[in-house]
């Protein structure tokens, strides 16, 4: 899992039958005070009903977040599992 940052919408009128009716969101990955980590942005299925601005939790790992929506054919690397409210670090 990781931290990110939705930065826009991605639209899709022809897509993969197992996506339709998902919502595809352009996420940034951050470090856990929120600045971008200079990785590659990604694109993500949204569980969550997140959008942009929002700082979300997101599941990476291609068999872990097709588990999500119980269907092992769904072309699915990345899902929005939760919007974020705040990292409480131990050392700050």
């Amino acid at each position: 899992m990781f931290l990110a940052n939705v930065i826009g919408d991605v639209v899709s009128t022809h897509k993969n039958e197992t996506l339709d009716g998902k919502k595809l969101l352009l996420i940034r990955r951050t470090d856990l005070k929120g600045n971008p980590d200079g990785s590659v942005e990604l694109i993500a299925l949204d569980v969550v009903n997140a959008g942009a601005g929002d700082r979300v939790l997101v599941v990476q790992e291609g068999s872990s977040a097709r588990k999500i929506f119980g269907d092992e054919r769904m072309p699915v690397q990345a899902v929005i599992v939760g919007v974020v409210d705040r990292v409480d670090l131990d050392d700050e």
